[in-house]
Parts: C-alpha cells; sequence; structure tokens
C-alpha cells in the first residue's frame, strides 16, 4: 500500500508515520507538509531515508497532485492546531481546515485513492459538563479552530455522501507524548519547570481534558484507516480524565519544581470547560489505549529532558514573541 500523509512533519503525523512503518515496514509512505512553525523535518529524521516527503501546502492543488499521484490511500493530519492562535488569527485555519481539506478530498477523488481518512478532534463537540460525547453528538464548535475543524468534517462527510469517496473521520481528544511544540500546556509546563519560568495557567485551572499518548491515538487512526466502516466517524479517547492545573502539577513534581511557578493568568476566550470522549466504537474494532497517563507522563518529561536540541531552537527563536505576546512577558 501506498499512503499519503499530509502534515506529518507534525507532531501526531509524526508519530504516525512511526507507527505505520513499525508494523508495515513495507508500506510506502508519501509526505507531504507546509513546514510551518510546528512542522519540523526533525521530527521525521529517523525515518526519513523511508519515505518520500514533498514540501507544500495543502491548498495547493498542484503540491497535492504531486504528492497523490499513485497513493492508494490518504490519512489528513494537516491542521493549525492551536486554539490560542486561531483566536488571534483565523484565516489561516479557515485555508487548512476548510479550504486545504477540499482541495485533497477533489484531488483523491481525481486519483482515484481507495480511502481517505480525516484527522479530526474532539474539540468539534464543544464543552460537556456531564456525560461523554459519542459519535452521534452533535456539532457545537466553541473557538474558530474548533468551528473551522468541524467544517473539513463536513466537507469529508459531503464528499462521501455525494461522490462516494470512501471516507472515515477519527476524532482524538487532547494529545501528549514526544516532539509536541512547547505552546501546548503539557510541554509548556515541561520546559518553563526546567528552566524555572513562571508557569502560566488559564482562569482556574480547573478546566478538565481527556489525555491520550500521541502513539494511542496513532494506532487508533491506523485501526480506523484499516477496519473503519466506510463514511463513519469513530472518537478515540485517552484512559484519564484530568484537570489542567493538577497535570501541571503533576509536571512539577516531576521536574523536582514547587507550586510557587504556577502563574494564574486571565482565562482563554470561550475556554471549554470539559471534554469527555466515548472510544466504545473503535474499542470495538480491536483498539484500546496501552499508555497510562502517570506512566506516559513521566516519559514525556525525561524525552524533553534529554533532547534540548530538539527545542532549544524552538525557545530561542519565533516563539518567544509569541510567549509574550500571549502571556505578557518573557521568558527567562
Amino acid at each position: 500500500m501506498k499512503t499519503l500523509i499530509t502534515g506529518a512533519a507534525g507532531f501526531i503525523g509524526s508519530a504516525y508515520a512511526r507507527v505505520v512503518l513499525d508494523s508495515r515496514p513495507e508500506e510506502q509512505l508519501v509526505v507531504l507538509d507546509k513546514l510551518t512553525y510546528a512542522g519540523r523535518r526533525e521530527n521525521l529524521a529517523e525515518i526519513d531515508d523511508r519515505i518520500e516527503f514533498v514540501q507544500g501546502a495543502i491548498e495547493d492543488r498542484d503540491a497535492v497532485r504531486e504528492a497523490i499521484a499513485g497513493c492508494d490511500c490518504v490519512v489528513n493530519f494537516a491542521a493549525e492546531s492551536h486554539v490560542d492562535r486561531s483566536i488571534d488569527d483565523q484565516d489561516a485555519f479557515a485555508r487548512t481546515h476548510v479550504i486545504g481539506t477540499g482541495v485533497v478530498l477533489d484531488a483523491a477523488r481525481e486519483a482515484g485513492v481507495q480511502r481517505f481518512l480525516q484527522v479530526s478532534t474532539d474539540e468539534v463537540y464543544g464543552s460537556i459538563e456531564e456525560g461523554t460525547f459519542t459519535e452521534d453528538s452533535p456539532i457545537r464548535p466553541s473557538s474558530p479552530y474548533s468551528a473551522t475543524k468541524a467544517g473539513g468534517d463536513l466537507l469529508v462527510s459531503a464528499h462521501f455522501h455525494t461522490y462516494g469517496l470512501e471516507t472515515v473521520i477519527c476524532r482524538g481528544s487532547n494529545n501528549y507524548g514526544l516532539r509536541q511544540y512547547p505552546e501546548k500546556l503539557i510541554p509548556l509546563t515541561i520546559l518553563n519547570a526546567l528552566a524555572g519560568d513562571s508557569i502560566p495557567v488559564y482562569g482556574d485551572g480547573l478546566q478538565v481534558r481527556n489525555w491520550i499518548h500521541v502513539e494511542d491515538f496513532a494506532r487508533a487512526i491506523d485501526t480506523v484507516l484499516l477496519d473503519g466502516a466506510p463514511g463513519e466517524v469513530y472518537n478515540a479517547g485517552g484512559p484519564v480524565e484530568v484537570p489542567n492545573i493538577e497535570a501541571v502539577k503533576r509536571v512539577l513534581e516531576l521536574t523536582g519544581r514547587d507550586e510557587s511557578l504556577i502563574e494564574y493568568v486571565r482565562d482563554r476566550p470561550g475556554h471549554d470547560r470539559r471534554y469527555s470522549l466515548s472510544s466504545d466504537k473503535v474499542r470495538g474494532l480491536g483498539w484500546e489505549p496501552r499508555t497510562r497517563f502517570t506512566d506516559g507522563l513521566v516519559a514525556t518529561v525525561d524525552w524533553y529532558r534529554d533532547n534540548e536540541p530538539w527545542w532549544e531552537p524552538i525557545r530561542s527563536g519565533e516563539y518567544r514573541a509569541y510567549y509574550e505576546r500571549q502571556y505578557g512577558r518573557a521568558l527567562g
């Protein structure tokens, strides 16, 4: 099988590429990635000689046609992934999530691919105070990020119903793990704690998230690609729900820092209070999460501690200016 993976130089996409090559070493992978600030060739270094890399944006029809030629399947990871950035400037999110997804869908139909998988998020469902989201829950996105992701999902479903393109959608809960760009809560907390910097926590920190290790989510995606029913949506959530402040405190313990580093800051506009995701449907295909949050967090902290050459260029580059704009203070 020859598979096009869009956005595979990012955090989740690169984890998925490694999972595929570990389980099916003979598979041919084509990677299409724009290499934005969070898409890095370093994330693919250990498999670079086993993939075909094409640099380009998914809204670029010529780049997509070049990359998709001869492919049997498409797995669309390409995304602008940070909610905070979508609140400041939604344009890039609309281009990638809606226009770009439409371009890849058109190219997939033209190329006659066998299956198209859309990687999505539980955030399209919005916030839930009690209970758990299922695949039948209504879509009620709260941010420009989740609204544009929902738009892409709806386009995918439309191409199944209108054109007969064999599509599936896999929606994941909050991912964490190795090689995650440090604008997200867990890597931001780890690197700030290691440096002795204050750690910004939105509002009261009691927003609840369902955490899933990135390799578990990658395996769920692969399970849905291979065995999911055409036209269906599958949710993949982690084994636990943890308030943000508890995740921060666990990182502080693992890095040997105390809670005096915590700095509560003004809450994000429209901040969803709780996510909770049922994974019963994908479990019915034989998948289940393998990594306990406690164990995965230990391994994640250890990786960042041991891989300064990966993250140091980030903390000394554009990220510093972004961080100061976002939190009103400079990194130490």
